[in-house]
């Protein structure tokens, strides 16, 4: 990327661009038409090649006399409420290019407010930014040309129509091959970014433990994800550099058996795993001593002694890790990374006792687009598990306060077959600007009319020790999001999500995701007090795969920015729409060697 004058680099930086690339990409909002007119239009710009025949100014007007060489005629123009400076644009007999607006009053013609200009026979373009038309214009005329955007990198057909659109030789809208180069170069530029961005470190473990043994003595197949997943972590471990991946599955896809496939590869050296919550933690620990049992792992939350780590294989803990002396490890995990900081995050490899780099890879469970995973891979290696091991079975209906009754039946059905209820509330207290129940409104009532009715939510301190006796012992939990992530509930056959409108598409997967964890016929409930169609909730209800609903969730919702942290709602791509250009960065990726 060419470096920007130093001249100029107050400009670039208050129109928050780093390269003539981002530049270009500042297209102009309209043209103002400098060419000499033909022929006069009510009520349009029109431009004259005219002699100031003779120039009055009374106290609230300027009039001026001109002959249009161009019309072969004589016109009058019109200033209202002059500045003294005006009056030396119209010297008499003084020939010059004046533009303004075109006004036909009763047969006769004016221009209204008439400009003196430097020059005609462009279209010059007016810019919408925080510089004045003027600077930014001669900052265009100065960087953005086809030879400076090859420069950037930019392909020359691509850097052409860019150019085009800045400096068109007649106005018109912009047609399909302008809007695919500034689609193509707003990605290329953001995607560069994100490559500038990534590190390579050198590391001196290197995976040596025999998978493909280990993958052999399960007790059932992987999935073609999941084996491609590990074959992806097994090459990285096997490098010269440290691993930086991110492996994103579907709710209930199997990352557990890719996480424990990684310790494997890694072996004989030591492995650790951060896990969000102690209950997570403890599943995951349960998994690896079925699944590894000749390896002596250990579990790290707030509740366990203190005591010496250096003896263990595999380490598995919630942040009780960060406050801990841990031993030199080869590999550093973390599952549901978006559970914590990006500090959290990096505070983990740093608290190793390690001379060299460890390998880090992360885990989340909310799947993205794919052309989200492909823009990513431009910063980080990233792995996708769309398989899940079974197909689950469950229902999707969407009910308003006319269901109610046939709710409960169904609720009272599942519950005589041992089998669990979620009801998820938007709020814990109550609210005037919401319209729904809270949790604090709601219990009453469940709690008379069902049995072993638990209730939790996210400032609930106790909400691990309520989730756990719940999995045991309950029959109903009410709870806010607090469940979306985490907790494995194997009875659990029905969730109904209250005001299911106000919750993002991935929120809502996350939650349904919840149910028919091992094979059970699964109900989620969409409860809405809205009327009429909901486009979303029916597309929802329609879509399984959480790769798919998370595209929807993109269409919905648009793009949110990867280079600054936030990849949430809120588009900030000008041009792209990474939920339907993904052939585009697919381009782009390949063009820029990713």
């Amino acid at each position: 990327m060419p470096l920007l004058p130093n001249e100029d680099a107050d400009k670039f930086r208050r129109l928050n661009v780093g390269s003539v690339t981002a530049l270009s990409l500042i297209a102009p909002a309209s043209f103002e038409d400098r060419r000499l007119s033909t022929e006069l239009v009510h009520n349009a710009s029109c431009v004259i090649d005219a002699t100031v025949e003779r120039a009055v100014r009374t106290p609230k007007t300027l009039k001026i006399t001109f002959f249009a060489h161009n019309l072969e005629t004589t016109i009058e123009g019109i200033v209202f409420h002059p500045k003294p400076y005006m009056m030396h644009q119209f010297h008499t007999g003084d020939r010059a290019f004046f533009s303004g607006k075109a006004v036909c009053e009763q047969g006769k013609w004016e221009i209204i407010h008439p400009n003196k200009i430097p020059a005609v026979g462009a279209l010059v373009p007016i810019y919408k930014t925080p510089l004045r038309i003027d600077v930014m214009r001669r900052l265009i005329e100065k960087y953005i040309t086809v030879e400076a955007l090859m420069a950037d990198g930019i392909p020359e057909p691509v850097a052409q129509q860019l150019y085009a659109i800045h400096f068109p030789k007649l106005p018109h809208p912009l047609n399909d091959s302008e809007l695919y180069a500034l689609k193509f170069a707003e990605l290329f530029d953001y995607m560069r970014r994100l490559r500038l961005k990534r590190r390579y470190h050198k590391t001196a473990y290197r995976a040596s433990g025999n998978l493909s043994q280990w993958i052999q003595t399960l007790p059932f197949e992987l999935t073609e994800d999941q084996k491609r997943a590990i074959g992806d972590i097994e090459a990285d471990l096997r490098s010269e550099y440290a691993a930086r991946r991110m492996i994103v599955g579907d709710v209930g896809s199997g990352k557990t058996m890719v996480i424990l496939a990684s310790v494997v590869a890694m072996q004989p050296k030591c492995s650790i795993l951060m896990a969000p919550t102690t209950i997570l933690a403890a599943q995951l620990f349960e998994e690896a001593q079925k699944f590894l049992s000749n390896l002596r792992i250990a579990l790290v939350t707030n509740a366990t002694k203190k005591g010496s780590l250096d003896e263990y294989d595999f380490i598995i803990g919630t942040h009780a890790l960060l406050h801990r002396p841990l031993p030199e490890a080869a590999l550093v995990m973390v599952d549901e990374q978006h559970r914590f900081g990006t500090a959290q995050r990096h505070a983990l490899t740093k608290l190793t006792d390690n001379d060299s780099p460890p390998h880090y890879l992360q885990f989340s469970a909310t799947p993205i687009p794919r052309t989200q995973a492909m823009i990513d891979s431009a910063h980080i290696d990233v792995s996708l598990i769309v398989q899940t091991p079974f197909t689950k079975n469950i229902e999707t209906r969407i009910i308003g306060k006319s269901d109610f009754s046939k709710l409960l039946e169904h609720i009272r059905i599942e519950i005589a077959h041992n089998h669990q209820i979620l009801i998820v509330y938007p709020l814990v207290e109550q609210s005037e600007t919401i319209n729904y129940q809270s949790i604090d409104e709601a219990r009453g009532y469940w709690e008379k009319n069902f049995e072993r009715v638990y209730v939790t939510h996210g400032k609930d301190k106790e909400k691990e020790k309520v989730l756990t006796e719940f999995r045991e012992r309950g029959s109903i939990l009410l709870a806010t999001t607090v469940v979306e992530v985490g907790i494995s509930l194997p009875r659990l056959s029905t969730v109904v999500i209250v005001g299911a409108e106000r919750l993002g598409l991935s929120t809502l997967h996350q939650l349904r995701g919840r149910v028919s964890r091992t094979g059970l016929q699964g109900y989620c409930y969409l409860y809405t007090n809205k009327t009429g169609k909901n486009e979303r909730l029916e597309a929802f209800s329609t879509c399984k795969s959480g790769f798919d609903i998370a595209a929807l969730d993109l269409k919905f919702r648009s793009s949110g920015d990867l280079l600054e942290g936030s990849i949430q709602s809120g588009k900030k791509f000008r041009w792209a729409d990474i939920g339907e250009d993904e052939e585009i960065v697919r381009q782009v990726k390949a063009y820029l060697d990713l």
